[in-house]
């Protein structure tokens, strides 16, 4: 007994040191939704939070500030492959990650894209897919240059840091970014706002692309995202569309931006429909993306579970809808009294077809504190019993 204990735990050892550990830097909703999958594919998984009791708590080996380059390091050494919670670990430190031979996914080279817009615009335009119209200015005089050129409004993004309508702007005059550019100025090492011409859109789409180092790609269906103060508040899937020419075109650009950046892991490419029936590039994410998380029960694949198996070079997983349709709510704010759970009996008695995630987050208005999904064979029939679900959380 004792003799077949020992091989027992020789074995053990042995699998063990097959596994491979994947590091997420970030402790938010994203890294908290690949913790399942990475489970059901035999992964181990750690997380640096940036505070305690965020919401991947639960995989948080380490805590602290991922700014900090010897803190991400000594993190770095206790996993085999990096990857993101959120784009914005410095790119100088992701650069001696790699010097030291530590596998990053997505790669420096290609996250630089998702981290500074303004690098982000002239790869697109240099890729040539089709873009707003753009430029980098450093002052007041070249942005109202700008505004005056492209009908007297425009659109004007900080370069590096902005989410959620975070860092975002829409101005008639240049003086109202007086307060940006007086930091950019205090800034020392100086620099430009991304200004856009304000497009004439009638929906905003989102094409999700995962692609592995060794370069196979699979796409999600295009899907439809509605916005509520500059923050996703419901997505459908896949979007309607009355004929397959912008599904095409989308799938198309998806394709060309993946490869064209050298992405690795999901691949969000947020896009506008404008009046005329053209689609127009606006934001590029390199992680999961609030537009995939229909895909957990509404995808063959989950875009979290396809994230891992791209970074961790696995072969991917199917992507085509596991039903003919997926409407996904957020939950933003969440209940007065508590965080999500405190109203959990009361929505799922009252509906029981509804898929309930929560970030484990305290309420705040405007905050994303989890989301409902709904799958179903009608669009208005999903959508509506999704709204419902998460109204109950209000």
């Amino acid at each position: 007994m004792r003799q077949n204990r020992g091989v027992s735990e020789n074995r053990d050892v042995a699998a063990a040191k097959t596994s491979v550990r994947v590091g997420v830097i970030g402790g938010g909703q994203l890294a908290r939704m690949m913790v399942p999958p990475a489970i059901h594919l035999g992964l181990e998984i750690s997380v640096l939070a940036e505070t305690e009791g965020m919401s991947a708590a639960r995989a948080a080996d380490m805590v602290g500030d991922y700014r900090d380059p010897e803190t991400v390091y000594a993190f770095a050494e206790t996993v085999d492959v990096v990857t993101f919670d959120h784009e914005h670990v410095p790119h100088e430190i992701l650069l001696e990650l790699e010097r030291r031979g530590k596998a990053v996914h997505p790669r420096p080279h290609a996250l630089q894209y998702a981290q500074d817009k303004i690098l982000m615009r002239e790869k697109l335009a240099a890729l040539g897919v089709p873009i707003p119209a753009w430029a980098a200015v450093a002052d007041e005089a070249a942005l109202q240059e700008f505004i005056d050129e492209n009908g007297g409004r425009a659109v004007v993004k900080t370069a590096r840091g902005g989410y959620d309508g975070k860092g975002v702007r829409v101005v008639s005059q240049a003086e109202e970014v007086r307060d940006w550019f007086t930091a950019l100025a205090e800034d020392a090492r100086g620099g430009f706002l991304l200004v856009e011409e304000l497009v004439d859109f009638t929906r905003e789409l989102a094409q999700l692309v995962a692609r592995r180092p060794s370069g196979e790609t699979r796409a999600w269906p295009l899907v439809e995202t509605i916005q509520q103060d500059g923050v996703c508040a419901e997505v459908l899937a896949p979007a309607p569309v009355s004929d397959r020419a912008t599904a095409d075109e989308a799938a198309r650009i998806g394709a060309i931006v993946a490869e064209g950046v050298d992405a690795t892991g999901v691949l969000a490419v947020e896009m506008f429909e404008t009046r005329d029936g053209r689609v127009l590039v606006n934001e590029l994410a390199m992680r999961p993306h609030n537009s995939g998380h229909f895909s957990i029960e509404g995808s063959i694949t989950s875009q979290f579970e396809q994230h891992l198996r791209a970074v961790t070079d696995l072969p991917l997983g199917d992507p085509a809808m596991a039903a003919p349709f997926a409407v996904m709510v957020n939950v933003l704010g969440g209940p007065e009294e508590g965080p999500m759970p405190v109203r959990y009996a009361s929505v799922l008695a009252a509906h029981p077809s509804a898929k309930i995630h929560s970030y484990g987050k305290l309420p705040r208005p405007g905050r994303k504190v989890g989301h409902v999904t709904v799958v179903g064979a009608s669009l208005d029939e999903a959508r509506a019993e999704a709204r419902a679900a998460a109204d109950g959380f209000a």
